[in-house]
C-alpha cells in the first residue's frame, strides 16, 4: 500500500495539535515542540521558528503515513487511512504496530478496529478529555468511508 496523507488528514492533526514554539512538558512529561514534535532533539529552553515547526510537523507525518502503509495488509479508504495516520502521529508508531486495533483491521475486522480508538483516551492512567475527543475524532473519520 502506498497512500498519502490528505489534506483533511493533515487537518485533523493540526486541530489537536497546538503550535508552540518554545519546548514544553506534556501531560506525560515528555518535552515537546511545534506541532507536537517529540524526540532527543527536544529538551527545556530550545526556541524553534514557525518554518521550523511547520518542517517537523511534516517529517513526523511522513513517519507516520510510512508506518500505516507498510503495517496494514488489507484495502482501506482514504478516510481510514487519515484516521490511522493521527493516531500513529498522535500514540506513536510502536504503540500501532502493537495494537489490537491493527490485529482487527489486518483480520478484517474493521468495525472491530473502529471500536479501538476510543481505547487510546489515557495518559499516566488517566482519561484526558482532549485525548478522548481527539480519539472519537478519529473514529468518525474511520467511519466516513
Amino acid at each position: 500500500m502506498n497512500m498519502q496523507y490528505s489534506k483533511n488528514g493533515l487537518s485533523l492533526t493540526e486541530s489537536f495539535e497546538s503550535c508552540k514554539l518554545t519546548a514544553y512538558q506534556d501531560i506525560r512529561g515528555i518535552w515537546t515542540i511545534g506541532w507536537g514534535h517529540t524526540g532527543p532533539d527536544v529538551f527545556e529552553g530550545l526556541t524553534i521558528t514557525p518554518v521550523q515547526a511547520d518542517a517537523l510537523l511534516l517529517r513526523d507525518v511522513q513517519s507516520a503515513v510510512n508506518r500505516v502503509n507498510a503495517l496494514v495488509m488489507v484495502s482501506i479508504t482514504q478516510s481510514e487511512f487519515d484516521a490511522l495516520v493521527d493516531f500513529a502521529f498522535n500514540c506513536g508508531c510502536t504503540a500501532f504496530a502493537g495494537s489490537t486495533m491493527l490485529k482487527l483491521l489486518n483480520h478484517g475486522d474493521y468495525s472491530g478496529a473502529a471500536s479501538q480508538f476510543d481505547l487510546w483516551d489515557h495518559a499516566s492512567g488517566v482519561v484526558v478529555a482532549g485525548l478522548l475527543r481527539r480519539r472519537e475524532a478519529e473514529t468518525q473519520e474511520f467511519q466516513a468511508a
